[in-house]
């Protein structure tokens, strides 16, 4: 399996468990800013290593009402201000062409969302940044389609590639998980993340929004590290009760210690010779 650099983050391999954490959305900047701060604490402390992700905008919100976030500019500036101070690598989601490449400018890793990602344009637009891709595996695909999104990044000389699983729609406003997904796309040859939380939620399970189980969020996680992920993908907020967006889902931030350490004593076993 090849093994994937993110600023100074390896994922795959026998790199140690990483964690791609944050806020769905950046609100108020200061408070972007301390949970990410904190984070990168809980990481050098409990032992895992952090991508900070957040999103400038969530352009697929259910009601046209929704928050949506500070815009491309000034979400860029606060995940530059990130990286610059606490030395984390960041991750953003993009939602078109255009802005691929002045994403790629400041953070360290374009995700392609999972309702966009067999958009070839887009793919190819966040490939052709150089930047490592997070590509989200479509709630509509199976993981066996995934090798066509791969061609359309390697064809643009890309191969620092992420691929998450995200649950499968199952009848409506429901997901599930199959994590025989996880061992079938490491078998592409690239690492493979598991989003716990977008994997509870329940889309468009509130009318106009999202909602979501988040107390199963620490279940998957668990069975993800033991089929064998090589990261977690969890959005998480200091109080996710009051978030703008996505808050059934997300983890209270107070809660990643215990999980990631109980995660990390699962990933020893399954990854016997990870690096420390």
């Amino acid at each position: 399996m090849k093994e994937v650099v993110v600023g100074n983050v390896h994922i795959g391999g026998e790199a140690r468990l990483v964690l791609i954490g944050g806020p769905c959305v950046i609100e108020a900047e200061e408070v972007c800013f301390d949970t990410a701060l904190t984070l990168r604490d809980m990481a050098e402390e409990v032992g895992f290593s952090l991508i900070f992700k957040a999103s400038y905008d969530k352009a697929n919100r259910s009601s046209i009402d929704s928050y949506r976030g500070p815009g491309i500019e000034r979400g860029l500036e606060v995940l530059k201000r990130i990286k610059k101070e606490l030395f984390v690598p960041v991750l953003t989601d993009v939602h078109t062409v255009e802005q691929a490449e002045r994403a790629g400018e400041v953070v360290d890793m374009l995700q392609v969302p999972a309702l966009l990602c067999r958009q070839t344009d887009l793919v190819q637009a966040v490939a052709r940044t150089g930047k490592a891709v997070n590509l989200k595996k479509g709630q509509f695909l199976s993981p066996y389609e995934i090798p066509n999104i791969i061609a359309k990044i390697e064809a643009c000389g890309n191969k620092q590639i992420v691929l998450t699983e995200r649950g499968t729609f199952f009848g409506y406003n429901t997901l599930v998980n199959d994590m025989r997904s996880i061992p079938v796309m490491q078998n592409f040859g690239y690492p493979v993340a598991f989003d716990a939380t977008h994997s509870v939620q329940q889309p468009g399970g509130q009318g106009v929004s999202s909602g979501g189980q988040r107390e199963f969020v620490p279940v998957l996680a668990r069975a993800a590290i033991a089929a064998g992920a090589n990261a977690i993908f969890a959005e998480v907020h200091p109080n996710p009760v009051k978030s703008l967006c996505d808050g059934p889902c997300m983890l209270f931030l107070d809660d990643v210690p215990d999980l990631m350490s109980k995660l990390l004593l699962i990933h020893g076993i399954v990854h016997p010779h990870r690096r420390h």
